[in-house]
């Protein structure tokens, strides 16, 4: 097999791991073996072999002497630390983003949002829920992607991971959250038409400190 094979199905491998954890297949804590992540995925050995070191260095498993693999627990340091991290991040790129984007871009987010948000008020059929859950997590990717930054972009990528396995099974948009959320989303979108980049930070830090208590169930 070629490099560039190998490296395609090692990224294989990490994705549909990834999949099988936010879709609860495999456990938070649980204990793998290789040959089970092979059955779990669906992908040959050497490319679980090969995705292995990837997780480790992400802190999605880590290796148990004797036992296999266990899976990233949740617990409160990891609570802390995944809404500490996003929060520098966020705060950083939306900063920048108050500064760089350009006001059509803006405008549209804002109308998008707010079509989603008059939408949420009388609730929302499935189809649109999850299309208030792409726009809420797109419009958070967007954001940091913007900042041109491919080491950034990585880092929040698998933060988000780990974001998604604290919410546990509440990996979409509730319906009574759909408004709140959406405000919240709001406060940062008219924060930027107006370019007040200083109440852009402090509305993008205050959706993600919600989103923590949210997570934390207080």
């Amino acid at each position: 097999m070629s490099n560039s094979s190998e490296n395609r199905a090692r990224d294989h491998a990490y994705s549909s791991f990834t999949q099988k954890l936010l879709s609860q297949d495999i456990a938070p804590g649980q204990i793998v073996s290789q040959r089970e992540l092979v059955e779990l995925t669906g992908m040959p050995l050497g490319a679980i072999r090969e995705m292995i070191p990837r997780l480790e260095a992400d802190g999605l498993i880590k290796t148990v002497p004797k036992r296999g693999l266990q899976v990233l627990n949740i617990d409160l340091d990891l609570v802390r630390n995944a809404f500490q991290l996003r929060r520098m991040i966020e705060g950083e790129a939306i900063a920048l983003f108050c500064a760089q984007a350009s006001t059509a871009q803006i405008a549209q987010i804002a109308t998008d949002h707010r079509t989603i948000r008059a939408q949420a008020v009388g609730g929302l059929p499935e189809d649109l829920l999850a299309e208030a859950q792409k726009m809420d997590w797109a419009f958070h990717d967007l954001v940091v992607d913007a900042m041109g930054n491919q080491i950034i972009s990585d880092i929040y990528r698998v933060n988000a991971i780990k974001i998604r396995l604290i919410r546990n099974s509440d990996t979409r948009m509730l319906p009574e959250l759909a408004v709140s959320v959406m405000d919240e989303h709001l406060a940062v979108v008219d924060a930027l038409l107006a370019r007040d980049t200083e109440a852009a930070v402090t509305a993008m830090h205050a959706h993600i400190d919600s989103a923590k208590r949210r997570a934390l169930g207080v």
